[in-house]
């Protein structure tokens, strides 16, 4: 029996984030942002969060383990919070510590739900710099952007 999508919000420091996105690669799964962006844009002593929204299960594809699919209140280097979405595994979601207190998660969640989308900032950050970059990062579907 798969194990029951927890409803709690998570604390990660960069560096976890960084970790748990190298995991989503090293299994392919869908939602992730690169490495590589994620170290270029997050801010390095921030705190990030992750909160499980979908149980993912590939039928078509029985090698790619059952994942949870985590919401993530991302800050980034101008210290703006954004939203994205990671793949995380759902043993590994539970080694991360409960640190957050309920009205802490409450506020995290709604958070999520007024940020600004990952393809967004990166749209809006690219015109700010009166250049055209990449409208979205590797990995980060146009559908679950779009969400």
């Amino acid at each position: 029996m798969a194990p029951s999508l927890p409803r709690t919000v998570r604390a990660v420091d960069t560096a976890q984030l960084l970790d748990l996105a190298q995991e989503a690669a090293m299994h392919g799964f869908s939602q992730r942002l690169p490495v590589d962006w994620l170290r270029e844009h997050l801010a390095a002593d921030a705190t990030h969060y992750l909160f499980p929204t979908l149980v993912q299960r590939l039928t078509h594809r029985p090698e790619i383990p059952l994942q949870w699919r985590c919401q993530q209140l991302l800050t980034v280097s101008t210290g703006e919070q954004i939203w994205g979405l990671l793949d995380v595994l759902p043993d590994t979601f539970d080694k991360i510590p409960e640190t957050l207190d309920t009205a802490s998660k409450k506020d995290i969640v709604n958070r999520i739900e007024q940020a600004m989308k990952v393809r967004k900032w990166m749209e809006r950050t690219a015109a700010d710099a009166g250049s055209l970059g990449p409208a979205q990062p590797a990995g980060q579907s146009e559908e679950m952007t779009s969400i």
